[in-house]
């Protein structure tokens, strides 16, 4: 129930996590009784046996993995004032925090015999300063805010570090489904139409409940009356088409297609207006395909093409679905055809053409396998790679994250950052460099770096999909293939969600494959 006319209701939950260690502290006596401590409500007593952040004091916590939220202090002494300050990495925490899309170091009035909350944002380590007279601190917990959703898919085997690669990018895209989806959970804390596809797909291998997609998706339209382009970005409204139509396949949500159609017809009009004489895409400006190729045209328009063809292609299935004349869709596709352009050697030129149907110019992937990835289209790069390759570049890729402290994966991550570099839950030693604060590039350069970034979560779709074998053959999932793909692997285990109830698929070995599904859903194998 509700006592207050045209409220919303928060559809997230609240849960209170105790720091789990102090890295630093200077003029504090007791500090350690906040580890592990659940206190959260202050009280007035003399028999309270309390930490104290003297004059001039300071302290560093660790809540032991990333949180989206904020933290409750709660002071048993008179008014004070302090500094705060989060991070997702201890070098972050201690230094100068970037202010992009939330405030990550700020000062507060702490109030007398009384508790302060404040972030929105996403963070690990928290520094707090004393910038007056002692504060007899009961506790500093974290306040985490999330959605409180079942992993119903799952996904485990032979190899831990994919096991746990595959549960740290489903917690990654946990911590960016907020209001909306996230694109990142600390910076980007906004609805990017591009970076939410391989964020969809994550969804739709982990979570039973997709009403955040729609709400998202909604959202955009909403925000974007045509002809202008979602985000200002003419390239992005391709990957609306592209992520309705995965939806639509994946949950066979026929009345929420319906409400889409007027939209995607007239979107599907203009763009087949941005194909060429010759075939070639001639997009308007802003022309995106990511980062890394922003600046290397021949390489943006060959990832363009791929990527318009795509639309075309999800369009046809779309068009079909709702019973209208797919011929545009087909033609378009046709005409597409006629213009293969030269990647110029960017892996996600070549990645988006071969995903697409393109053209498949796997070469360019395969050559030096762990360079000249990202984490955003690193998902498209493992799907366009044959299964062995791509698992040991998720060993090595994402792997490397992990083994340098992360408990989420980062928005942009480099192999050749790891010379000479500490962890990021460790103070830098001296002489190395600092792991966020001194890389990253184009706009997420140094500590603007988002270390909890939804389209880094790509490993996990892709074990799900690809090693579980698990392909749809009708929008719904009423009739699914599955031909588990192990990569060199001896077991695989998991489940993928559906509509009926989730689908189990269980190899033990060659031509020992285990399937468990729900009645409504014919399995072809």
């Amino acid at each position: 129930m509700t006592f207050y006319q045209n409220a919303i209701r928060d559809e997230r939950i609240r849960e209170y996590v105790p720091v789990c260690r102090i890295l630093a502290q200077k003029n504090t006596v007791g500090a350690e009784k906040w580890i592990g401590n659940c206190n959260i409500q202050p009280l007035i007593s003399d028999s309270v046996d309390c930490g104290k952040l003297e004059k001039n004091g300071s302290f560093l916590l660790d809540f032991g993995i990333e949180l989206h939220g904020g933290i409750r202090i709660i002071n048993l002494g008179e008014e004070g004032r302090i500094r705060i300050r989060f991070g997702e990495s201890v070098g972050e925490a201690a230094g100068t925090p970037n202010q992009c899309h939330a405030i990550h170091d700020t000062e507060l009035a702490v109030p007398q015999f009384g508790m302060v909350e404040y972030g929105n944002t996403a963070f690990r380590f928290v520094q707090i300063d004393n910038l007056g007279g002692t504060l007899p601190l009961l506790n500093v917990i974290a306040v985490a805010l999330f959605r409180d959703l079942k992993y119903v898919g799952a996904f485990e085997s032979s190899d831990e570090r994919l096991n746990r690669i595959w549960k740290t990018a489903a917690y990654t895209l946990l911590l960016n489904m907020q209001d909306y989806i996230y694109d990142g959970a600390k910076r980007d804390r906004l609805v990017w139409m591009g970076d939410l596809h391989p964020e969809i797909r994550g969804i739709l291998a982990a979570f039973r409940d997709t009403s955040l997609i729609r709400k998202s998706l909604d959202f955009l339209t909403a925000t974007t009356p045509l002809p202008n382009a979602m985000n200002n970005i003419r390239t992005y409204s391709c990957w609306w088409v592209i992520s309705l139509a995965d939806y639509y396949h994946a949950t066979g949500d026929l009345e929420y297609l319906r409400r889409q159609k007027d939209y995607l017809l007239e979107l599907l009009e203009l763009y087949s207006s941005y194909i060429g004489p010759d075939g070639g895409e001639c997009i308007p400006e802003r022309r995106f395909l990511d980062w890394p190729n922003d600046g290397n045209p021949a390489a943006k328009h060959a990832g363009l093409q791929g990527l318009l063809f795509w639309m075309f292609r999800a369009g046809e299935l779309l068009l079909t679905a709702l019973e209208c004349d797919p011929f545009p869709a087909i033609e378009a596709q046709k005409r597409l055809k006629r213009h293969i352009p030269d990647c110029a050697g960017s892996k996600a030129a070549a990645a988006i053409q071969t995903v697409s149907g393109l053209s498949s110019p796997i070469d360019i992937i395969l050559n030096d396998p762990f360079h000249g990835v990202s984490t955003f289209y690193g998902f498209y790069m493992l799907l366009a790679q044959p299964t062995r390759p791509a698992l040991e570049l998720i060993r090595c890729y994402w792997g490397a994250m992990l083994e340098r402290g992360a408990t989420t994966f980062w928005e942009d991550f480099n192999l050749d950052w790891l010379e000479n570099s500490g962890r990021i839950d460790e103070f830098t030693p001296e002489g190395k460099l600092d792991l966020h604060a001194d890389f990253g590039a184009y706009c997420y350069k140094g500590l603007r770096h988002s270390l909890c970034h939804g389209w880094a979560c790509g490993p996990m779709p892709f074990l799900s999909e690809r090693v579980l074998g698990v392909k749809f053959l009708e929008p719904g999932g009423k009739k699914i293939l599955i031909r588990p793909e192990l990569g060199g692997l001896e077991y695989v285990s998991g489940r993928y969600p559906t509509p009926f109830g989730p689908v189990s698929v269980t190899v033990e070995g060659p031509g020992k494959v285990r399937i468990e599904a729900p009645s409504e859903i014919e399995i072809i194998r």
